[in-house]
């Protein structure tokens, strides 16, 4: 059969699918898998038989969308917000996971831009961070109390400062995504820029541990956030300059939609961090090493649990559940 045929033969049941697919009533989830098993075979016969076709990219994403509709309308959470945490992220993360790659990517390479220069070139690190904060950060080591930076304040206000500063980066990081991902490229750059000479003044220092076991106590949540906000202005990027079977138009709101939700899913790893660093960090000289040490484990842990392991346990899942359908 020639693919013009196969279209028009088909057409009527793939637009009856995506009307019930984008529909904002809920259905019933035996009649979409119905729907799921014909277009699954669609897609296969399309794979077969035109396989540089369009057609294929289509049904791909219809594909997906079902994927996610027929659980939800299974098995929807009444509280929305615990299915939006639950389920609704970790597969737009499962979805995008080629995103949240090249979000580290980026980052370990600028980090490890920021240290070679650090390295290499001492004025960097004044250049970067300021003459102002390296002088006080020197005068701090030198009265054996490297973390001082983090004790300026009260607990509350530091708490409430901190967490501003850090949504609006996150914010920034997003937001910028809107000129094709180049924006977000840059602030990702330019914070990066700035862990690596931070964290080599300190080794330069002789206190790389201290300043480990003190930093990374919000710091591994705080730094996790950021990546991870940087992944969602990619992809808001990426809608603009692919969209692939969309018009530029419905790709951008798409990519709005996707990306917007995993933004906001930082939003309480970011306030954690910041709860951390006002209320905790400013006590790790203080601590024992097992305790700033397993702090440090285990909010890294969670976060990383949460955005790498955790979606592809949703994801398989909902596989296991869709082949209970296709065997009905």
């Amino acid at each position: 059969m020639r693919e013009v045929a196969f279209i028009k033969q088909n057409k009527n049941k793939w637009l009856d699918f995506e009307k019930q697919i984008f529909s904002v009533k809920k259905s019933n989830p035996d009649d979409l898998a119905s729907l799921y098993i014909h277009l699954i075979n669609d897609l296969s016969y399309a794979q077969t038989y035109y396989p540089k076709s369009k057609t294929i990219l289509y049904l791909n994403n219809l594909a997906a969308k079902s994927f996610q509709k027929i659980y939800k309308t299974k098995r929807e959470d009444k509280n929305v917000l615990i299915y939006f945490f639950k389920i609704e992220v970790p597969l737009l993360i499962h979805k995008y996971k080629k995103f949240l790659l090249y979000a580290f990517l980026f980052f370990a390479t600028f980090v490890f831009i920021g240290v070679l220069s650090a390295m290499n070139d001492h004025t960097f690190i004044r250049l970067i961070l300021g003459d102002s904060y390296v002088n006080m950060t020197l005068k701090n080591i030198e009265n054996g109390n490297p973390m001082a930076v983090y004790k300026s304040g009260s607990n509350w206000g530091s708490h409430i400062g901190i967490t501003i500063n850090n949504l609006r980066v996150g914010l920034y990081a997003y937001i910028w995504g809107i000129f094709a991902g180049v924006g977000t490229v840059y602030v990702l750059f330019k914070n990066s820029i700035m862990l690596g000479a931070f964290q080599y003044m300190f080794y330069e220092q002789g206190v790389f541990w201290q300043s480990v076991r003190g930093i990374w106590i919000h710091g591994s949540m705080e730094i996790f956030a950021i990546v991870i906000e940087a992944m969602a202005g990619l992809i808001l990027g990426a809608s603009i300059l692919f969209p692939d079977t969309f018009s530029r138009y419905n790709s951008l709101k798409r990519g709005v939609r996707d990306s917007l939700k995993i933004l906001i899913s930082t939003f309480p790893f970011t306030i954690a961090a910041g709860f951390l660093e006002g209320y905790i960090t400013r006590y790790s000289n203080i601590m024992p090493n097992w305790l700033s040490v397993g702090i440090i484990l285990i909010t890294l842990f969670a976060i990383s649990f949460y955005y790498i392991i955790y979606p592809k346990i949703v994801f398989k899942k909902m596989q296991e559940e869709l082949n209970v359908y296709s065997i009905k």
